[in-house]
């Protein structure tokens, strides 16, 4: 219950938190380096708390399933929150898209949704197909 009540509150401060002003403002440094090392690391926090083994305790198993959802929300928000007019278009797109690829994930599965339901899988395949073309152009 707790980690739903952290998930849900997480949520909260990072939409409550987000700006439209990101999206035409140019932000400090190389656009590409800056998504892709943004990219790079939410793909560390998903793969992190998406696999992590705590047992078979049913708390540790939610506490696990938490963090999975909160990687996949807030890490969707903070790629948005990194693309500017600055990021070329060919990196921007597919950011995007993996974005709210991976918030659509994560917001099902806060909803209740489980990996095995086939809308849920599209979205998880989706995102998956799209995170390999952003690796391919971050590199």
């Amino acid at each position: 219950m707790i980690a739903v009540v952290a998930v849900a509150l997480a949520i909260w401060a990072l939409t409550s938190a987000s700006s439209d002003s990101s999206a035409t403002a140019n932000l400090p440094g190389d656009p590409k380096t800056r998504v892709c090392t943004a990219f790079n690391t939410v793909a560390q926090a998903v793969q992190l708390n998406s696999n992590l083994d705590l047992g078979p305790d049913p708390v540790a198993l939610e506490a696990v399933a938490g963090n999975a959802r909160l990687a996949l929300v807030g890490g969707g928000q903070y790629l948005l929150s990194r693309l500017d007019a600055a990021t070329p278009p060919e990196l921007a797109d597919p950011v995007r898209s993996f974005a709210n690829d991976l918030q659509d994930v994560g917001i099902h599965a806060l909803a209740g949704a489980v990996n095995t339901e086939p809308e849920q899988a599209e979205r998880m395949t989706q995102a998956d197909l799209t995170r390999k073309q952003i690796t391919d152009l971050c590199k």
